[in-house]
């Protein structure tokens, strides 16, 4: 039987999915598909106790996220995503380094809506991209805090059209600090409570 263990240390060296090897590609989605077999929380959207917080992520295979790493002078750093289950919101955040005081911030906000036992609906609502200094960026949770205040940020903040923006999510494995999720577009994502 793989363990959460088997899986973290398959996932060890890749940066989240950046560095890996074809080879390790394969082992590690064996790995999470093992894992997932074993799932302690067969009906996750009913576990919003586990659910909520702040996630890091550890791996995808998600070209979009993966791709930020790719502007020049600029590395991705932690990737975020922030889930407060009473008001059915998620957020994605991904810290971005680079030159000095030039550190970047890429976040999306959206709404979910649990469609099945395990299925999420989600319609994005607004991106911000900016400056860490000028959008005064501390950590996931005082930006959370300030995004849900109502704060115009000192950046690329603008409304997404939900209608174009949407897709789903299914958590196929969730545990006091593992989750697992796979996307509409075939994408994996494997995160630790933060």
């Amino acid at each position: 039987m793989v363990t959460k263990n088997t899986l973290l240390d398959a996932i060890a060296g890749t940066n989240r999915g950046l560095l890996a090897t074809e080879t390790q590609k394969q082992a590690i989605l064996a790995a999470i598909a093992s894992l997932e077999d074993f799932n302690p929380t067969p009906r996750p959207m009913q576990a919003s106790h586990l659910l909520e917080g702040d996630w890091r992520l550890l791996y995808t295979t998600s070209k979009a996220l993966l791709n930020l790493d790719r502007f020049p002078l600029c590395k991705l750093g932690q990737i975020y995503q922030c889930i407060r289950v009473e008001t059915n919101s998620v957020y994605n955040i991904a810290e971005i380094y680079g030159l000095p005081s030039l550190e970047g911030l890429v976040s999306v906000a959206a709404k979910f809506d649990p469609v099945s036992e395990r299925r999420v609906k989600v319609k994005f609502q607004r991106s911000i991209l900016g400056l860490q200094r000028l959008i005064a960026y501390k950590s996931p949770a005082t930006f959370i805090q300030q995004i849900e205040s109502g704060k115009k940020f000192t950046a690329f903040d603008f409304a997404i059209n939900s209608d174009q923006q949407q897709g789903w999510l299914d958590i196929t494995y969730l545990d006091n600090d593992l989750r697992i999720g796979r996307g509409n577009e075939g994408s994996v994502f494997v995160l630790s409570k933060a």
